[in-house]
């Protein structure tokens, strides 16, 4: 239960972030997509910036450990697809529930969308690897709480 609990946690604080920061405004996301505004590509980059250190010092402590994959012709199809679904839709698929939430009208037809999307990848039944594979902590520094 407490791991249900911290997802909440951490998806109520992402909600309201990309609220508060103006990420799911349909404005704000076309006029970077247009290039007019660098706005929302440096809100990015912090993000990138903030998971690299953490990473990094997750790493250093012994908590985490990956190995870098190849890239695949399926990660470029896959972020094509994502880059044209976001462009068309001028939105992504993260704040889709806060944008509902705060009653902007179009993600309701982009939730269906995703979730066709999602329907119709699994209808094909085709085995999928998970994103990682996580290394086995080492007991004397695992995460409290963890299982």
């Amino acid at each position: 239960m407490r791991p249900r609990l911290a997802g909440l946690g951490v998806g109520i604080v992402f909600g309201v972030v990309l609220s508060w920061s103006g990420m799911t405004a349909p404005d704000v996301i076309r006029s970077a997509l247009l290039f007019e505004d660098s706005y929302l590509f440096l809100f990015f980059a912090s993000a990138v910036a903030t998971a690299s250190i953490g990473l990094l010092l997750l790493r250093r402590a012994g908590r985490v450990a990956w190995t870098p994959a190849r890239i695949e012709r399926r990660h470029v199809t896959g972020s094509l697809i994502f880059g044209l679904g976001w462009g068309v839709s001028n939105a992504c698929p993260g704040p889709i529930m806060t944008q509902i939430g705060q009653g902007i009208v179009w993600g309701v037809p982009l939730l269906a969308g995703v979730l066709s999307g999602v329907y119709l990848f699994v209808r094909r039944g085709e085995e999928t690897e998970p994103a990682s594979d996580p290394a086995p902590l080492r007991r004397d520094r695992a995460v409290a709480g963890a299982a």
